[in-house]
C-alpha cells in the first residue's frame, strides 16, 4: 500500500471512537435534548427580560463614576459624544445592537451544533456552554427588571450552570472523558465552590468572603487545573483529530487574549486614552468584542469542520504577528521617549523624535519579523522546521552527488527523518528494462 494511503484509514477509526465513545441512544438521549432544551429556554427568557433595561440603562449619563454599570456613559463622556455630534440615544442604540449581536452570534453557533450533533453528548454539553455563558454574562442580578425575589432561583440556577459547563468544557473537550483522572476530582471540587458562590452569598463557604490572598489562590489554582488538563491531554493523550480541535479551540481563544491584552497594553503605554471621555474605550470594547466572536466559531469548527482548513498556519501566523505588533509598539514608545529626552534642547525635538521613531519601525519590522518567525518555529513548530532545515540540507546535496546509491541512502533517510513513516521503500527502474520497452515498442 502506498505511504500517502496509510494516514487516512487511521485518521477514520480514531474519528469513529471518539464519536461512539460519546454517543448517546434511547432514553438517555431523549432526556439529554430535554435538559438542552430547558437550559436554553431558560436563559433565552432571562435575557429577553433583561434587554429593555439594559438600553434604558445605557441611555442614562452615571454620575457617580465609581459605580458606573459597564457601557454607561460619563458626564465627560457625554460631552465628547455632544462634540461628535452624536446623542445618547445614538450611542445607546449603537452598544446595545452591538452586544445583542455577539450574543446572537454565541446562539446561533450554539444551537448550529445541537442541529448537527444533537446525538453527541459532548457537542449537546459544548453548544449548551455557547449558549448559556456569554448570554448570562450580559444579565445583571441588580437589574430592576430582577427585582421580585421570584427571579433569584432561576437567575442562581443558570449562572451557576454556566459557570460549571465552562470547567467541563476545559476538563473534558474533545473526547468527553476526564484526562488526567484526576481531573474529576478537580471538577468535584469545583463544583463543591460554585454552590455556595451561586446559591448562599456571603456564608463562610463563599469564596468571595474568604481573605484577598486565600480566595486569589484558590480561583488562580482551579484556573491552572484546567489548562493543565488541556496541555496533558493534547501532549499524552490526543490523537491527531482531536489535536487538530484543540488547535482551533486555541486558536480562537489566542485571538480573544491577544487583542484585549494588546489593548490594554497600548492604554497604559499611552495614558491619555484611558481618560474619561476617550473614544479609546468605545473602540476597545468595538474590538474585544468582536475578537470574543472567534471563540465560539473555532469551536463550531473544531466540532464540525475541523479539516476545512490548516489551522497551524493560521496559529502560526497569529502568534508571529501579535509578539510582532506587540514588540514594535513597546520599542516605538521606547524611542519616542528617549529622543524626547535626547533631544528636549532643540527646536522641533519632538517631531524629530516622532520622525525618527517611525522611521526606526519601518526599518525594524522585516528583520524583527523573521527573528519572531524563527524563534516561534522553533519553539512551537520544532518537528516542521527540523524538517525545513533536512529538505533545505538535501536540495544542496542533490547539487553536488552523483552517486545514485549515495542519493538513494540520503533520500529514505530524509523521508525517514521528516515524515517518519512506519515503512519506507524506494523503487527504481532499471535502464535496460527500459530500453527493451522502448525496442518492443
Amino acid at each position: 500500500m502506498p505511504l500517502h494511503q496509510l494516514p487516512a484509514p487511521i485518521v477514520t477509526n480514531q474519528k469513529q471512537q471518539g464519536e461512539a465513545h460519546t454517543q448517546l441512544r434511547g432514553g438517555f438521549l431523549a432526556l439529554a435534548r430535554g435538559i438542552w432544551i430547558a437550559g436554553v429556554v431558560a436563559t433565552v427568557w432571562l435575557f429577553v427580560a433583561e434587554l429593555p433595561q439594559l438600553y434604558t440603562q445605557l441611555q442614562t449619563v452615571c454620575v457617580r463614576a465609581t459605580i458606573c454599570p459597564a457601557g454607561t456613559l460619563s458626564p465627560t463622556g457625554l460631552r465628547t459624544l455632544h462634540d461628535l455630534g452624536l446623542s445618547v440615544g445614538e450611542y445607546a442604540t449603537y452598544i446595545f445592537a452591538f452586544f445583542v449581536t455577539l450574543v446572537f452570534v454565541w446562539l446561533i453557533v450554539g444551537f448550529v451544533i445541537f442541529w448537527r450533533r444533537s446525538d453527541d453528548w459532548m457537542a449537546l454539553l459544548v453548544s449548551l456552554f455557547l449558549v448559556m455563558f456569554m448570554t448570562i454574562s450580559g444579565i445583571s442580578k441588580n437589574s430592576p427588571a430582577f427585582v421580585s425575589p421570584a427571579w433569584d432561583p432561576p437567575f442562581q440556577f443558570v449562572s451557576f450552570l454556566a459557570v460549571i459547563l465552562f470547567g467541563l468544557f476545559f476538563y473534558l473537550f474533545p473526547d468527553g472523558r476526564f484526562v488526567p483522572r484526576w481531573a474529576r476530582w478537580c471538577a468535584m471540587v469545583g463544583v463543591a465552590l460554585a454552590v455556595p458562590l451561586f446559591f448562599f452569598p456571603n456564608s463562610p463557604f463563599d469564596v468571595n468572603t474568604w481573605p484577598g490572598g486565600l480566595n486569589v489562590l484558590t480561583i488562580l489554582s482551579f484556573g491552572g487545573t484546567l489548562l493543565f488538563a488541556q496541555l496533558y491531554r493534547y501532549r499524552r493523550v490526543s490523537n491527531p483529530v482531536q489535536r487538530q480541535q484543540t488547535r482551533w479551540v486555541v486558536f480562537g481563544v489566542t485571538i480573544a487574549l491577544v487583542v484585549f491584552l494588546g489593548g490594554s497594553l497600548y492604554a497604559l503605554i499611552f495614558p491619555s486614552l484611558s481618560q474619561p471621555g476617550s473614544l479609546y474605550s468605545l473602540a476597545f470594547t468595538t474590538a474585544s468584542g468582536l475578537a470574543l466572536l472567534a471563540i465560539p466559531l473555532s469551536i463550531g469548527i473544531a466540532i464540525l469542520r475541523y479539516r476545512l482548513w490548516d489551522v497551524d498556519v493560521l496559529i502560526n501566523r497569529t502568534l508571529v504577528y501579535s509578539a510582532l505588533t506587540g514588540t514594535l509598539a513597546l520599542v516605538y514608545a521606547g524611542l519616542i521617549v528617549t529622543l524626547q529626552f535626547l533631544l528636549r534642547g532643540l527646536t522641533g525635538g519632538n517631531q524629530l523624535a516622532l520622525v525618527g521613531s517611525t522611521l526606526a519601525i519601518a526599518a525594524l519590522i522585516q528583520p524583527v519579523r523573521r527573528r519572531i518567525q524563527r524563534a516561534i518555529d522553533r519553539r512551537f513548530y520544532r518537528r516542521k522546521y527540523d524538517a525545513a532545515r533536512i529538505l533545505a540540507a538535501f536540495s544542496e546535496t542533490l547539487r553536488g552527488e552523483v552517486d545514485l546509491n549515495q542519493l538513494s541512502e540520503q533520500l529514505v533517510a530524509v523521508v525517514e527523518e521528516t515524515m517518519q513513516p512506519t515503512y519506507v521503500s524506494l523503487w527504481l527502474s532499471k535502464p535496460e528494462q527500459h530500453d527493451r520497452r522502448n525496442m518492443k515498442t
